[in-house]
């Protein structure tokens, strides 16, 4: 079982601002800091995302085929989590919408590159 996701980051406030708005938008929220990481969780919960800079000091990458996907409470969450993503300087990678397997889902790139989505669960 997966306990938690990770992304790399060249900038930890940056991406601190970003994270804060998009998974907002899905009810989470920081459950704790470092001088290098945030995590990110339910109120209350553990942590299941986190941002770091790379412990070994070289550059943050991305991996291609590589996502993680956030659940949402239902199509608006979706849309608003895309909006988020792009309003703190993410790019599109699918806008909202159904798609072939009937899931509402939408994808994004942080500004570091990760990729990430959200599907309606309600």
């Amino acid at each position: 079982m997966i306990v938690n996701m990770c992304f790399g980051t060249q900038d930890l406030e940056r991406a601190g601002q970003f994270y804060d708005a998009v998974l907002g938008e899905a009810g989470l929220a920081r459950t704790g800091a470092s001088e290098r990481s945030i995590y990110y969780g339910s109120p209350g919960g553990g942590a299941g995302f986190a941002v770091t800079l790379p412990f070994d000091g070289e550059p943050a990458t991305h991996g291609n085929g590589t996502m993680a996907t956030i659940g949402a409470a239902d199509r608006a969450a979706v849309d608003r989590m895309h909006e988020a993503a792009l309003a703190g300087g993410g790019t599109c990678e699918g806008p909202p919408g159904e798609r072939a397997n009937g899931y509402y889902v939408a994808y994004w790139r942080d500004p570091d590159g990760n990729k990430m989505n959200a599907v309606a669960l309600g």
